[in-house]
């Protein structure tokens, strides 16, 4: 699958329907190709918690044109599977993360001992 329209064509096909009832939902998975424009996109929303996130976008259903609710979280699976093949976790994208020194670089944080003297007198 490339684009969010195709997601929400396979959801119509598979629980009823018409792709505009899904595309928002299948939009908000593929959003972060606004951040970088190729599969590591998805490190940011193609996992278990991004699929838990999405019910607190969407709600825990989503009520089609028919009438019909689908529980959005089969409807997240639904997407995911179709781009990975399987749900990761978040951790299977982190540890597929080459760390680089400035990711743990630390700054030493300003912080005053004593009141300043204004304030002392």
């Amino acid at each position: 699958m490339a684009h969010p329209y195709h997601h929400a064509l396979s959801s119509a096909k598979k629980w009823g329907g018409t792709a505009e009832d899904f595309l928002d939902l299948h939009t908000w998975f593929d959003e972060s190709k606004m951040i970088t424009a190729d599969f590591r996109h998805r490190a940011l929303r193609h996992h278990a918690e991004g699929i838990f996130m999405a019910e607190r976008f969407f709600g825990h259903v989503l009520t089609l044109s028919t009438g019909r609710v689908v529980p959005v979280r089969l409807i997240g699976e639904q997407h995911v599977l179709e781009d990975l093949g399987f749900i990761p976790s978040f951790a299977d994208w982190v540890k597929c993360i080459r760390p680089e020194p400035w990711m743990g670089r630390t700054k030493r944080l300003a912080v005053e001992t004593d009141p300043p003297a204004a304030e002392a007198a």
